[in-house]
């Protein structure tokens, strides 16, 4: 039995496919601007929606560039599943070098977002309906850039979850337990994880 297509929004893409998918977050006269403009692949065989994201703070780059060796991996042709892969989510923050978007709000603090709220809030919920909700497992990278810290999975974890074992495949020296931080993006992904 042949596998069925992805749809995401309105774009479908085909088994064995990949597919560059374009949210526009601002329309700039002559330019748009995406959330970097995200590419899909999806996989012959079933498995996850797994979405991989960075530069949920624009000038955490190390996330970008992950995102992007993802992408060139050849390991990426015989994937089971789906990969949604965002390379910059907040391409205002990534455009200035900065943390923040141009209202001084942390993206990663507006989720899940509202259609008619602050910019940030806004671009929380673009990001959340458009991207998000179609993952079942999320990975958000996340760079140290002006403080240092320890490698570190951040997420909600339970004893014996799938979050918990996704966690811990990454081998990082902590494992944090986050309660749930209202309104933080890390709430959001941690909550689509348990959808698979």
């Amino acid at each position: 039995m042949a596998r069925a297509p992805f749809q995401l929004g309105q774009h479908t893409i085909m088994p064995g496919q990949r597919l560059q998918v374009d949210v526009p977050v601002a329309r700039l006269t002559p330019i748009h601007l995406y959330i970097s403009l995200s590419r899909v692949v999806h996989g012959r065989k079933d498995g996850p929606v797994m979405l991989v994201c960075g530069g949920i703070h624009g000038d955490e780059i190390n996330g970008v560039e992950i995102v992007r060796r993802v992408l060139r991996s050849k390991a990426i042709n015989s994937i089971r599943g789906t990969l949604i892969a965002v390379p910059v989510v907040n391409v205002f923050g990534f455009l200035q070098q900065t943390r923040y978007l141009p209202d001084r709000r942390d993206l990663n603090r507006c989720f899940p977002g509202s259609e008619s709220g602050s910019l940030g809030g806004r671009v929380a919920a673009l990001f959340r309906e458009q991207i998000v909700d179609y993952a079942t497992h999320i990975i958000d990278l996340h760079g140290a850039i002006h403080r240092t810290n320890l490698p570190q999975i951040r997420a909600q974890l339970q004893p014996g979850s799938e979050t918990e074992r996704m966690a811990n495949a990454f081998g990082a020296p902590w494992c944090l337990t986050l309660s749930c931080v209202k309104a933080a993006c890390v709430t959001t992904l941690s909550a689509a994880v348990f959808r698979y």
